[in-house]
């Protein structure tokens, strides 16, 4: 599809003209239309008394008049656009820059290579060029347009050309007519025009005819001879000033080659009567240049006075632009608020409609809601008689489940004391393997060591990593394992190296220890000095206990039974060890591990095996206090006003007395009376209590359900030290709340770091906080209030 550009000014009669030239040329091809049209003159603003400079008005005035313009440019190209009918049409405009016209025409047909151009003559005119620069315009662009463009220029619908003739500019239309004609010694380009739009030419006679000479204003009646000064001033500056400097350039050279071209044969009469002639000429010339230079006087003279004209002009065509602005803005305001009221009452009147609406709807349904609500209680009731009856059987085969519970719990007891000792014969007859990794396995297991492969305990890192290991191994109570999530601990670290040969006595002292409340070994590398170890997913029983970022106690009060009987069958185990007796050495809360069982294990333990009687006493003390610990569920000693953990449920009270006695027994010194002297004695007591937990939990029926309403305790409320509620918080320097009796305590025995932040205190006043006291006072209150069984 060939592409035809056609550039059409504003004047509508003409662009439709030169529309249905085109289309009528090109009718046997099949072409599409790219209309050209020029951008509004954005210097200009065109108001109801005039075309008027935009510097001369107001920003708003001028963005409201270039929008307007804007609008009747684009309502002409739609009208052009339709014109064209099913010829597919688009539009381009070529954007004012510094550059003529003439040449951002040129510009756009390098830009988009035009090869057809019809351009219709009132383009120009339409933008903004002066009569006598269209026929130059016209000129420029046939004569510097590319080779491959084809230009076409039409007015009226016919087509015409621009000739030379005479030392005259002709443009002649098709036929050979001569349309008009320009003298180049400056023609009168208001009759050219003329003939070329004869229609302007009338409207501007029939214009002049209806204004009368007494009744116009001052600024009426120059306004022809104003603009015909303009006209004649902006068109022929350029022209004029080029004519001067090429005439007075042509005149010297012209003397100057005169006064050398003299003729050497002439004699001294004929040479003075030469010279005389060149004189005179010389005084013609003279004259002539004061004559010009008089008439400039008068032009100078002449725009002083359109100046002045032009001044008073703008300043009252800028007083009356105000005032019509502000009438129009009163209006749009007065139009805006009325079309809110309008809107207002649309808006009021359709919400009322709607519950008009919705109320009929509501007495149209009420009859039959109220049919439906009686039908329903009728129903309810019915079903809340069947809900009792099955209540009742319901309680009578809880009560025969309760009791079935009770023989399965014992069953499973003996299985558990059958599974033990089966377990022990196990570790009696069979022999264990472990395998050995390689460097490259720890590293990819562990990420070569990366922190968040490193598990915390209590808040700090400890120099074990978490690993997932490649392998298949087996231990006695552990399956087949592959791809299994492991604890690999390094003791071969910055601070501290061991020699092959204490490693190797590790491993053969862990290879030989093994027990279900002791943390089993399934390997090590030797390379860098590593055991594998079963991983405990729960972390150390202090994490568990005391960790503040919990929000629910983990442990219950059998949990707690539980762990401290797991605890005291391995360190039993241990001081039990052949051919000589191990001590753990460090017993506390962070080598105790959990798995995801709460199961408790041993880890940490002392691998030497010179130890004595004194090293047994200081593991059964330290049991005492774990005991101790897990009873108060704190982790600081001091003067204690209650001594159960209510956050671990109900404890029932022989229960609690018998835990509290064997962790007083543990604690004693030695030579006192009631004074646990072997683990064995320990372990006696510690199973008999766990039986004891056991029944009463059977007793009791489910134990989630015994303290469940306890559970969710705001950590806030803990204090700190004892991690207890607290009754009586006060604010310290650290910012942090304790109970008064323990932070008195604390700074009493000497400290004067915060006992959170390990910081030293600034000061040591105590301020009570009344809020959180409130707060606990009313959770308290809460927790009191009984919840009826319906």
């Amino acid at each position: 599809m060939e592409k035809v550009y056609v550039a059409i000014g504003n004047d509508v009669q003409e662009g439709l003209a030169t529309l249905e030239w085109t289309l009528r040329k090109w009718s046997s091809v099949n072409i599409s239309i790219v209309i050209l049209h020029a951008d509004i003159n954005k210097d200009y603003v065109y108001t109801y008394y005039g075309k008027l400079p935009a510097s001369y008005v107001n920003d708003e005035s001028v963005d409201y008049l270039n929008k307007f313009e804007q609008g009747k440019v684009n309502k002409i190209l739609n009208q052009y656009i339709a014109f064209c009918g099913q010829v597919q049409t688009e539009t381009l405009n070529i954007a004012k820059y510094d550059e003529p016209i003439p040449k951002r025409i040129l510009q756009v047909i390098s830009g988009h290579r035009i090869c057809k151009l019809v351009m219709g003559i009132t383009f120009l005119k339409s933008s903004s060029m002066k009569c006598n620069n269209i026929f130059s315009g016209l000129k420029y662009i046939q004569r510097n347009k590319p080779y491959f463009c084809e230009l076409y220029l039409t007015s009226g619908g016919r087509l015409f050309y621009l000739k030379e003739r005479n030392n005259e500019e002709v443009i002649e239309d098709d036929q050979g007519d001569t349309v008009a004609k320009l003298n180049k010694k400056r023609g009168s380009f208001k009759g050219w025009i003329g003939k070329l739009f004869p229609e302007n030419a009338k409207n501007n006679q029939t214009a002049s005819s209806l204004t009368s000479a007494e009744s116009v204003p001052t600024w009426d009646k120059c306004t022809e001879e104003i603009e015909e000064y303009f006209n004649q001033l902006q068109g022929s500056y350029v022209d004029e000033e080029s004519e001067i400097v090429q005439v007075s350039s042509d005149g010297l050279e012209n003397s100057r080659s005169k006064e050398l071209d003299i003729p050497k044969d002439l004699n001294p009469i004929q040479k003075t009567e030469f010279l005389r002639i060149k004189v005179g000429e010389a005084r013609d010339a003279i004259h002539t240049y004061k004559r010009e230079a008089k008439e400039s006087g008068k032009r100078c003279s002449k725009a002083e006075w359109a100046i002045n004209l032009c001044t008073s002009r703008v300043s009252d065509l800028e007083t009356r632009l105000n005032e019509e602005t502000m009438k129009r803005r009163d209006f749009e305001n007065d139009l805006h608020t009325v079309k809110e009221e309008v809107t207002e009452n649309q808006i009021r009147l359709q919400q009322n409609k709607s519950k008009l609406n919705s109320t009929l709807e509501i007495l149209k349904e009420l009859p039959n809601k109220l049919k439906s609500v009686t039908l329903e209680k009728s129903q309810h009731e019915e079903q809340l008689k069947k809900m009792i009856h099955i209540r009742g059987t319901m309680i009578l085969e809880i009560e025969n489940l309760r009791k079935q519970k009770d023989v399965m719990q014992r069953r499973i007891e003996f299985c558990k004391d059958k599974d033990a000792i089966e377990t022990v014969k196990r570790l009696n007859d069979l022999s264990f393997s472990y395998k050995e990794f390689t460097a490259d396995e720890i590293r990819a297991g562990t990420e070569n060591f990366s922190d968040h492969c490193r598990i915390k305990c209590s808040g700090d890192y400890t120099n074990v990593y978490r690993a997932q290991i490649n392998g298949d191994y087996t231990n006695v109570y552990r399956a087949q394992i592959n791809h299994a999530t492991v604890a690999v601990k390094l003791y071969d670290f910055e601070t501290k190296h061991v020699s092959d040969g204490e490693f190797d006595n590790k491993v053969k002292i862990l290879s030989r220890v093994q027990h279900p409340h002791l943390v089993a070994m399934l390997g090590f590398c030797r390379e860098l000095k590593c055991i594998v170890f079963e991983y405990m997913h729960q972390s150390c029983l202090r994490n568990v206990l005391f960790s503040n970022s919990r929000k629910k106690q983990a442990l219950n009060w059998h949990a707690k039974v539980c762990v401290a009987a797991d605890v005291c069958s391995g360190l039993t185990y241990l001081h039990l060890a052949k051919p000589r007796l191990m001590v753990h050495g460090n017993l506390n809360l962070t080598n105790i591990l959990l798995d995801c069982n709460n199961v408790a294990k041993l880890h940490g333990f002392r691998l030497d095996m010179l130890n004595d009687e004194s090293d047994v006493r200081s593991d059964i003390r330290d049991f005492g206090s774990l005991v101790l610990q897990l009873l108060t569920g704190r982790n600081w000693c001091g003067p204690l006003d209650e001594v159960l953990d209510q956050r671990a449920g109900d404890w029932p009270l022989e229960v609690a007395i018998e835990i509290a006695r064997i962790g007083i027994r543990c604690s004693c010194r030695h030579g006192e009376d009631d004074v646990y002297t072997r683990m064995t004695m320990v372990m006696k007591d510690m199973e008999e209590v766990r039986k004891m937990a056991d029944d009463r939990v059977a007793d009791v029926g489910c134990l989630g359900n015994e303290f469940s309403a306890d559970l969710e305790i705001p950590s806030f409320f803990f204090c700190p030290i004892l991690q207890d509620v607290m009754k009586d918080p006060h604010i310290a320097s650290d910012g942090f709340s304790y109970e008064l009796s323990a932070i008195k305590q604390w700074l009493d025995m000497g400290n004067n770091t915060s006992p959170m932040t390990n910081l030293e205190l600034e000061h040591q006043w105590l301020t009570p906080n009344h809020t959180l006291r409130s707060l606990i006072q009313d959770w308290h209150m809460k927790r009191s209030i009984p919840i009826p069984l319906t």
